[in-house]
């Protein structure tokens, strides 16, 4: 895809899942890459995967959360590269179970990480964008950025979040040059299942119960994200099952509605834990 030669590119969450093969690919591609995490050991090795096979690529640490580390790592990046052309804020947690059972810590790691992680993110590079008059922004959304999901309000409430900055922000930059898109998968086979938590519901069992027919290989999910990202696609959805349901609840909304009823007496059955 000629699209990212010789294009600079950072990655946030580019340690694991989506944002090492998003690093693995941009990097085959012939851009320069910027694996950025928190877990630095992680995105060294991703870096070095990178510069074996010939590509161009470096580790950064870092904490979405902090808005000025941020800030430098993409200042940094253009100086040190003379461009920046595209930002993908893409790390992220998930979290799983009833609202009633999230307490004060699960919402507010929630929102710091993947709503806050991702403004961060946005900010800086969209005013450096602006200043050098291109650039394209990429944020990690999910389907359940675009429909409600049931038992796991926290983390719908931040894709919801990510999904309105994003074309917000895509309008905005529209005729300065900068370009967003936001990508919103539906479910991709990714370390983030093993990390995932659940209060008050057996874990176990309810990850035994995931469709993994549904889940989408993590190389053939970026290599859809990339081509829409290279289209400069508003939204980018990787699966036809993702686009399915996103189609019924814009048109059939009332049978999304009991559909996740349905989901939500299930789960509550079968996998919440008894006092």
């Amino acid at each position: 895809m000629s699209h990212f030669k010789d294009k600079v590119a950072i990655v946030t969450g580019g340690a694991s899942g989506i944002g090492r093969e998003l690093c693995r690919q941009l990097g085959g591609h012939g851009a320069t890459v910027i694996a950025a995490d928190i877990n630095r050991e992680g995105a060294e090795q991703v870096a070095s995967s990178i510069t074996r096979s010939g590509g161009r690529a470096s580790a950064a640490l870092l904490d979405v959360t902090d808005p000025e580390e941020t800030r430098k790592l993409v200042q940094g990046t253009a100086v040190d590269h003379g461009r920046l052309d595209y930002v993908f804020n893409n790390a992220g947690i998930a979290i799983g179970g009833e609202t009633r059972d999230f307490d004060w810590g699960h919402w507010r790691r929630m929102l710091d990480i993947n709503l806050m992680g991702v403004i961060y993110g946005s900010r800086a590079a969209y005013s450096l964008m602006v200043e050098q008059g291109f650039g394209h922004i990429v944020n990690t959304a999910s389907g359940a950025g675009l429909l409600p999901v049931p038992n796991c309000t926290p983390y719908v409430t931040t894709k919801f979040g990510v999904v309105g900055l994003s074309l917000s922000m895509r309008a905005e930059g529209a005729d300065l040059g900068v370009k967003v898109s936001v990508v919103c998968p539906a479910m991709i086979d990714t370390p983030i299942f093993e990390a995932i938590s659940y209060p008050n519901m057996d874990r176990e069992k309810f990850l035994d119960s995931l469709p993994r027919f549904l889940m989408n290989d993590v190389k053939d999910a970026v290599r859809v994200i990339l081509r829409g990202v290279s289209r400069n696609q508003a939204i980018i959805i990787d699966s036809w099952h993702g686009r399915l349901m996103w189609r019924i609840y814009r048109f059939l909304p009332a049978l999304t509605h009991f559909s996740n009823r349905l989901m939500v007496r299930h789960s509550r059955a079968k996998f919440r834990k008894q006092p």
